[in-house]
């Protein structure tokens, strides 16, 4: 994970903490342990951090941030809102197999954490509302909170599933992918055939 105008130190502290914080939780991560995890001396570590708690809204937030800007690059080929969510499902269920303490670390804050709900309110929560606007999804408006936890719990469903080892990515990414498509009323065959098509690959961020 990186993020513009960090110095180098910083992104391995940020790095650090993701993995970290996956592992134990917040409150158990000290500045020692962030300081040989990173590869940096603990002085470096208070010249760039407030407080564990600070880092871990920071670490959050560029974690969105991120996740959201290469969802978006990815959709290059994708030319309908149906094609774009379930490439956008499976890519953060395939993100998660590659880069197990980024699943970890979705799976363990994702409900808890304002700035992890703000991933799920990022592209795919855009293409559902896109798809609503244009009458396509019929969702009624105070419904839409109820089916954007829906989707999120999905996604968080089916990253628990292969991180346990129960269900490939691919099999878990296309089965999340059809059965959200199919809830909002995509037809059976169409769900299908998207979920199970050529999967782009997730773009490096632009700044890298």
């Amino acid at each position: 994970m990186t993020q513009p105008g960090l110095t180098p130190a910083q992104r391995r502290i940020y790095r650090a903490a993701l993995y970290l914080f996956a592992e134990k939780g917040v409150t158990q991560v000290s500045v020692r342990e962030l300081a040989e995890q990173a590869g940096v001396a603990r002085g470096t570590v208070y010249n760039h951090v407030d407080s564990v708690e600070t880092l871990f809204e920071q670490v959050s937030e560029a974690l969105t941030r991120e996740m959201n800007q290469r969802i978006v690059q990815s959709f290059r080929h994708c030319h309908d809102s149906d094609s774009r969510l379930a490439t956008a499902i499976r890519l953060y269920i395939k993100r998660a197999h590659e880069e197990p303490a980024w699943g970890q670390f979705i799976s363990r804050f994702g409900f808890t954490s304002p700035a992890l709900r703000r991933l799920g309110a990022g592209a795919p929560v855009q293409l559902l509302l896109d798809g609503i606007q244009r009458g396509h999804y019929q969702v009624r408006t105070d419904q839409l909170s109820g089916v954007i936890t829906m989707i999120g719990s999905s996604v968080l469903g089916a990253i628990y599933l292969v991180r346990q080892g129960l269900r490939t990515w691919r099999d878990a990414g296309s089965d999340c992918a059809e059965l959200v498509l199919r809830s909002l009323g995509v037809a059976p065959e169409r769900a299908q055939q998207l979920a199970q098509g050529e999967l782009p690959a997730l773009p490096e961020p632009r700044w890298q």
